[in-house]
């Protein structure tokens, strides 16, 4: 990894940072591009303070700051997107914009400057809602059932289809729900901010029944770094996630005690929490373990160390 130039797009964000971060320590020279959009400007004061990092303002969607940022580079992390599945509900338009126009872009200035390599977070809902769990990741027909899912697959489409096309490699990466210090979204982030509006009453989304695997997010950054290390096709796909599962009710109760133990939870009903809501998602991991990586902290153990780092914070 030593002496190479690396370009990380949405590097401000909560998975960038670590990965900027762990990519800095081990040798690489590292450029982010990111355009701050999803409150992560306050993340520049972090990055600014690491070895051969470079921050660059711009936005995935422009041609020209995509064109400059890619000078000099020799693999590419692409983790510029929304964030925030429930966004794309309301503004439709969001995750196409943000997704593949964006990836496209990237991928464009990619082949026009000779770059080959690029590694893309994909996500877990590119499954839809499956019906075999652990969910594989030669598991099909692969159904979205949101916007930003669908925006998610296509963007796997165009990194397939530049790379088979035009002698690019690449790495695709569906996560589990990632969670760390910094959080500006996701259920664990919802909830603490809920109680400190109201610390008497928690409304959970749904029947509380859903459950995930929640992912610290250095596990996920040095199974990615891992990897690409040590996968060679043309296109390489891996799910990243914990063994296990942690309910939502679990997590609520986990957030009301940790937050006084009196607040009363409250369920709005139904199995989904919202339109495109996967309410069970377990994937099986065996590639990436085949590969020599192990995550090092289970489901339950990455939610209670995001409530607490919420709470410090």
């Amino acid at each position: 990894m030593s002496e190479r130039v690396t370009l990380v797009s949405g590097g401000a964000g909560g998975i960038g940072i670590h990965l900027v971060e762990f990519l800095s320590k081990h040798g690489e020279t590292v450029r982010v591009l990111d355009n701050f959009s999803s409150h992560t400007r306050g993340n520049v004061a972090f990055l600014e303070k690491l070895d051969r990092v470079e921050i660059v303002e711009g936005d995935v969607k422009d041609p020209g700051a995509v064109e400059g940022a890619l000078r000099g580079v020799d693999f590419v992390w692409h983790l510029a997107a929304n964030p925030d599945i429930r966004k794309g509900t309301v503004e439709t338009d969001l995750d196409m914009n943000e997704g593949p126009v964006a990836t496209r872009n990237l991928l464009e200035q990619m082949r026009r400057q000779e770059i080959r390599r690029i590694a893309f977070s994909s996500s877990s809902v590119v499954y839809g809602y499956p019906k075999v769990f652990p969910t594989p990741e030669d598991y099909g027909p692969l159904l979205p059932e949101s916007l930003y899912a669908a925006s998610k697959l296509a963007c796997e489409g165009l990194i397939s289809a530049f790379a088979h096309t035009f002698g690019m490699q690449g790495w695709l990466f569906r996560f589990a729900n990632v969670v760390g210090p910094g959080a500006t979204h996701g259920v664990i982030y919802d909830f603490v901010e809920k109680l400190r509006k109201d610390p008497t009453r928690l409304e959970v989304l749904g029947d509380g029944h859903q459950s995930k695997g929640y992912l610290w997010v250095t596990d996920c950054v040095q199974a990615m770094v891992h990897a690409t290390m040590h996968a060679s096709d043309t296109v390489n796909f891996f799910n990243l996630a914990p063994e296990e599962q942690t309910r939502v009710s679990e997590i609520a109760t986990l957030v009301v005690k940790a937050m006084g133990g009196t607040a009363r939870i409250e369920y709005t009903g139904g199995k989904r929490g919202w339109p495109g809501d996967v309410p069970q998602q377990l994937l099986a991991t065996e590639k990436i373990r085949k590969l020599g990586f192990q995550n090092r902290y289970s489901s339950r153990e990455a939610v209670e160390m995001q409530i607490s780092a919420l709470l410090k914070g």
